[in-house]
């Protein structure tokens, strides 16, 4: 039985996780396993209720699950960083969630704004560290509001956190089999103290461990401009918390865009969160027209983790099946069938392809 927590969010994210959890129970219903979901309203409109982002129980309550299913955060009207910083940091610091996953795969009939680039050239992962670096809040300012103020933003970055991120990466790429190619992305030219932890932990691991791994070095921007030249040089790529933010973004735009771009939050010990990587889109909540195939391609994940490989393998030849030949477009508004519809299309595929 697996036990997976369900957040709907804010805006369009209950509509997309309802068909998402839609196409996990066809899934379940094909492979015969079992599964049960623990709804939480986490999000903006709890918060202008109450006050209160994040209950003092709900960490220690998350943990007791297989996996979370996430919708989206963010609402109109609670000020940007309070639902970012009280939900999403909170509970990847706090469950340690120190893997960011980002598969970045263009699917057949799914426009990519690369020219002369299709689905054989688009198909590679970014493995983020996901606790440390720039965005473990350690800094301060000095003489607020003043013309004399002073801002001081530290990334912290440590032998354990670099190392386990980087073991995790050397063996994704082993698993995935494919170029068995793993590059470190970093900037050692000018942020000379933490990417010579990461580039001499880097090649200590692989040389030890990781033999039959390629090791392969970019600079951060040159990262991204063969991401946008030459995106068939990357299998799997491995980087700190703020470039992997920055690059995964670029890397959703050239496999399609937001709608299907999905993410994983993993900590490989114990519970792991999953994710479209999109936003709430509040101007379309309620309309049925918001594109689920993200938050469904994020179930898709969910399922590799909890060990339905079978299942999973299914998910995904139906989010191909349905985005090549049924989606008129990616848009929302624009798919030719409704969110639910959408939803119905993949499920269907799941049960009888």
């Amino acid at each position: 039985m697996h036990k997976i927590a369900v957040i709907g969010g804010d805006g369009t994210g209950p509509e997309v996780v309802q068909e998402a959890v839609k196409v996990l129970d066809a899934a379940a219903k094909r492979y015969g396993f079992t599964y049960e979901t623990t709804p939480f309203d986490f999000g903006g409109d709890r918060y202008l209720k109450t006050g209160e982002v994040l209950p003092d129980t709900a960490v220690e309550e998350l943990r007791q699950f297989d996996a979370i299913l996430l919708g989206a955060i963010g609402h109109p009207d609670v000020k940007p960083g309070i639902l970012e910083k009280g939900i999403l940091l909170r509970t990847r610091f706090e469950l340690d969630l120190y893997i960011n996953l980002r598969p970045v795969k263009l699917y057949p009939g799914v426009e990519t704004p690369l020219r002369d680039k299709g689905p054989e050239h688009i198909d590679f992962v970014v493995v983020r560290e996901n606790t440390e670096g720039l965005y473990a809040g350690a800094g301060g300012s000095l003489k607020y509001g003043t013309p004399d103020e002073v801002a001081v933003q530290e990334s912290i970055n440590t032998r354990k956190g670099v190392e386990r991120c980087l073991r995790y990466a050397f063996d994704y790429t082993r698993k995935r089999d494919r170029e068995k190619t793993l590059t470190l992305c970093g900037k050692t030219n000018v942020l000379t103290y933490a990417f010579d932890l990461w580039e001499r932990a880097f090649h200590e691991i692989g040389a030890a461990d990781y033999s039959d791994i390629k090791r392969d070095y970019a600079h951060v921007d040159a990262t991204c401009m063969w991401m946008v030249k030459n995106p068939e040089w990357f299998d799997v790529i491995v980087t700190d918390n703020m470039f992997g933010d920055i690059i995964t973004d670029l890397g959703a735009m050239i496999q399609g865009g937001m709608g299907i771009a999905a993410g994983g939050n993993i900590n490989p010990e114990t519970v792991s969160m999953f994710e479209p990587i999109g936003g709430s889109a509040p101007k379309y909540t309620g309309q049925g027209v918001i594109n689920p195939m993200a938050a469904i391609a994020a179930c898709q994940m969910m399922l590799v983790h909890l060990g339905e490989a079978d299942a999973a393998a299914r998910l995904d030849t139906a989010i191909e099946y349905v985005l090549s030949s049924k989606l008129a477009s990616m848009q929302a508004g624009k798919m030719g069938y409704t969110t639910s519809q959408v939803g119905d299309l993949v499920a269907d595929a799941v049960a009888t392809s």
